[in-house]
């Protein structure tokens, strides 16, 4: 067997490494993601044209526990007992869009987490949650402002691209009409150089 100098198996073994951090991305591009129609591309900004969603919904404190109630729902924590495909975006913010309830009230504070249910479940067919902190909403459909971003997903991060958003839109003249909102497509164990978040918000689009 040849003899190899200690680079070369220090790079094969990085190289080996990398291969296998890149398992967890090709997995998630199976997820289903919310439909939307590119309207306007600009700099820095692109605007999309969203339809009704459904999501299930919850408001969090300090605790962290948004995911946690969320992932249980999908998991069969609901009177179906029903496993639910994940979807992407989840999306975080500090208020709850007005929108029109389809079960029960989510209450007010804190802050918000949404997952969005597959496109085949309608109001009247989602799974009703059994945790009275969850909540199946519509989110109405719209136009919104979205700016990507690769990175952590902290809050850091979210708020130094949402201040390059909001003060684009308002050189643009873009009337923001909502509370900007968190997105992200990635699982934990993505490198954080190739995991996709976005800062989005509603406009007033003609």
């Amino acid at each position: 067997m040849p003899r190899f100098p200690q680079r070369f198996w220090n790079t094969l073994i990085l190289l080996c490494a990398g291969c296998m951090m890149m398992v967890p991305v090709s997995k998630s591009i199976a997820y289903e993601e919310a439909g939307f129609t590119i309207v306007h591309s600009a700099a820095v900004y692109e605007v999309r044209r969203y339809q009704d969603r459904l999501v299930a919904e919850t408001v969090y404190g300090d605790d962290g526990r948004g995911f946690q109630r969320l992932f249980g729902y999908i998991s069969g924590d609901n009177k179906a007992a029903s496993k639910i495909q994940m979807t992407v975006p989840v999306t975080q913010s500090t208020e709850i869009e007005m929108t029109e309830p389809v079960t029960q009230s989510a209450g007010a504070g804190g802050n918000v987490m949404q997952f969005y249910l597959p496109a085949r479940f309608t109001a009247d067919t989602a799974p009703v949650p059994t945790n009275p902190k969850v909540t199946i909403r519509t989110i109405e459909g719209g136009h919104f402002a979205v700016i990507r971003y690769s990175g952590r997903a902290t809050d850091r991060n979210f708020a130094k691209h949402w201040k390059r958003l909001s003060a684009a839109l308002q050189a643009d003249a873009v009337r923001i009409l909502a509370t900007p909102m968190k997105a992200t497509y990635n699982g934990p164990f993505t490198p954080f150089f190739l995991r996709r978040n976005e800062a989005m918000v509603r406009v007033d689009w003609p």
